[in-house]
């Protein structure tokens, strides 16, 4: 069997088919693709570390028990995402109740503030980790509604398009709540940085949290 490395150059929909039929230790392979998205957003959340690979096991355990129910109809990672999502959902609805707040003004803005085309010193603005933790405490400071917006849109590089259909709002609504999020942290977020360097997920947990996963879905 092909190693995970060369396995990587496969697409979501070949992998997914594959461990449909029985592969089921290629499910690393999209475990390890996705890792870094689900943690993002489960920080993004605002849970600690450790719940945060707890919610992420439990996403990949769900999507890999509804493997067979995935219609390719939306990007694999979309429909992973919005798992993850259900599962802080659920999770902050034990823990608190979070405020609901509609967005008022409209600016059409689709290009990320953040993107990659920005200054080549992006990488070296942010190398200082105090100013990372700065940005980090200024994100989870935001209302959820606008937090998680600017998570999939700026920090996880999602489209418009692919926000909106993760979060089950409309696109408009999408630019809406991106724009309200900028202006509250414009402040914070004046400064150049890498999205990779926002809650930045580490190789020795993704090997975790893989271990976790394939041991518990190999026992269903």
């Amino acid at each position: 069997m092909a190693t995970i490395t060369a396995l990587q150059q496969f697409t979501d929909v070949d992998v997914i088919e594959r461990v449909v039929r029985g592969e089921i230790s290629l499910y690393e392979v999209l475990i390890r693709r996705y890792n870094p998205y689900l943690y993002k957003v489960g920080r993004s959340y605002g849970f600690r570390h450790e719940d945060v690979e707890d919610l992420m096991q439990e996403t990949f355990i769900n999507a890999y028990q509804n493997l067979a129910k995935f219609e390719n109809k939306a990007a694999f990672k979309t429909w992973l995402i919005r798992i993850m999502l259900n599962q802080c959902y659920h999770k902050a609805q034990k823990q608190s109740s979070f405020r609901e707040i509609a967005a008022e003004i409209f600016i059409d803005k689709n290009i990320p503030m953040f993107s990659k085309s920005h200054s080549s010193d992006v990488e070296t603005t942010i190398a200082n980790r105090e100013l990372r933790s700065l940005i980090e405490k200024a994100i989870i400071k935001m209302p959820v509604d606008y937090r998680m917006v600017f998570s999939l849109r700026e920090v996880n590089g999602l489209s418009v398009h692919e926000t909106a259909h993760t979060l089950n709002i409309t696109e408009s609504n999408v630019k809406v709540r991106l724009n309200r999020a900028k202006a509250m942290l414009r402040k914070e977020l004046e400064k150049m940085y890498s999205p990779e360097e926002i809650f930045q997920f580490n190789l020795i947990y993704c090997d975790k949290i893989v271990s976790n996963v394939l041991l518990r879905i190999t026992s269903i």
